[in-house]
């Protein structure tokens, strides 16, 4: 079931991934009202050097229904680790920097260890550590300030929608009007009949840091739908961390190819 969870975490990154991706420099939106959200979006990220606590994430799809608990830490911007546990019995662990990817499963006996590029050539498509940070810290999964949006505002917040022909992908980012943080994300490849909405139900604040509460992801793949629900149970910042992971002697690797 972790591996699941592993799975879909990087079919999020991977639908993301597909359409044009450029580096932030001027804001690229020209209406007024927009680039001032989007300003106040990135100006309200979450400023943090590590962060670590306990989640909960239950795991549904056309079968069955799965909970897990994790403990994790994060990085910003270097690393994040998790370590999963089942009736308080580590079952397996994650650690994932910009350069490198690696899990392994203790009730399989498997284990993966590689790099986005491996993933990527896999998925053929590349994949990126920051969009999987933006997603789990409620930042809009694309960087709004390096293409062009229709911007809408209505009594669910701000809206930023796009459609990219050439990629066939539909992009929304609705982002709440009192903290200017993610509510909903949706990436959608119509061609593809594939799909991704992430939704922010609810954030904390912890020691002035805004951050979220609960995130649910619902993949919809040629009429299957996967989801799973995050909730941060408890998490601390700026505190010293350690990533420990080493892969158990004797464990068969997972192919890619």
């Amino acid at each position: 079931m972790i591996r699941r969870i592993v799975a879909l975490v990087f079919m999020a990154v991977f639908i993301a991934s597909c359409g044009s991706s450029r580096r932030a420099g001027k804001i690229v939106t020209k209406n007024t009202e927009a680039v001032s959200i989007i300003k106040k979006h990135y100006a309200e990220e979450a400023d943090y050097k590590t962060a670590s606590g306990k989640l909960r994430a239950v795991y549904q799809d056309d079968e069955k229904t799965q909970s897990v608990n994790l403990s994790f830490r994060m990085e910003k911007d270097k690393a994040i680790w998790m370590s999963a546990s089942i009736l308080g019995f580590p079952v397996a662990k994650v650690y994932i920097t910009p350069n490198s990817v690696s899990y392994y499963e203790k009730v399989t006996q498997s284990y993966f260890d590689g790099d986005f590029r491996l993933v990527s050539d896999f998925l053929g498509t590349p994949l990126d550590f920051q969009k999987l940070q933006n997603l789990l810290i409620g930042q809009a999964i694309y960087d709004l300030r390096t293409e062009e949006y229709d911007f809408t505002q209505s009594p669910r917040g701000f809206q930023f929608v796009q459609e990219e022909e050439a990629a066939d992908m539909k992009k929304m980012f609705l982002l709440d009007s009192r903290t200017l943080k993610a509510s909903a994300q949706q990436l959608a490849q119509v061609s593809e009949n594939r799909s991704l909405t992430v939704t922010y139900s609810d954030y904390q604040v912890v020691d002035g840091i805004v951050f979220p509460e609960e995130i649910r992801i619902i993949a919809n793949e040629g009429g299957s739908s996967t989801n799973i629900e995050i909730t941060y149970r408890s998490i601390s910042f700026n505190e010293e961390v350690s990533f420990p992971f080493d892969i158990p002697s004797g464990y068969e690797e997972i192919s890619l190819k």
